[in-house]
């Protein structure tokens, strides 16, 4: 798994919408983070986002967007978005070539699915901070705040 003060690779993945996520595009802009998660309509993971989008007004205020990555086909994330009443932060779908975004940050699991993990990239693309969870554990909100309140 990348670490922190590594430089955060880039990659370009449709979100939900269909539309092309760049995680460079968010540079100098927007702290990123991004959250890998196992997969779409699991119970953690839909409360894992459904806070995300609960606290966006606190995130925004942190300066960060989230960007929610996992195996799911792009169709499904967008019924799950629709699921959980609308996500208004960018659901990416790493689903062709399968994973490479979660194999790039050392994150793929051999059954095919991502760990559960965290990453902070600040605006200048450094990973700022990163850390693994188990698949049934649900990070903690208020660690993410205390790591984003160390970059502004």
């Amino acid at each position: 798994m990348l670490s922190a003060g590594m430089m955060a690779p880039d990659f370009e993945l449709p979100n939900q919408h269909g539309d092309l996520v760049r995680l460079s595009g968010f540079r100098g802009r927007r702290h990123v983070v991004i959250a890998f998660h196992p997969l779409a309509f699991t119970p953690v993971c839909a409360a894992q986002m459904q806070e995300y989008e609960r606290e966006r007004a606190t995130l925004d205020g942190q300066h960060a967007h989230v960007l929610g990555i996992s195996i799911d086909a792009g169709p499904a994330k967008k019924a799950w978005a629709d699921m959980l009443g609308g996500i208004s932060f960018d659901l990416l779908s790493d689903f062709h070539p399968h994973g490479k975004v979660a194999a790039l940050y050392g994150v793929m699991r051999d059954d095919g699915i991502s760990q559960r993990a965290l990453f902070v990239v600040d605006k200048t693309g450094r990973i700022a901070w990163a850390k693994l969870y188990d698949i049934p554990e649900r990070p903690i909100f208020q660690d993410l705040l205390d790591e984003l309140g160390k970059l502004n």
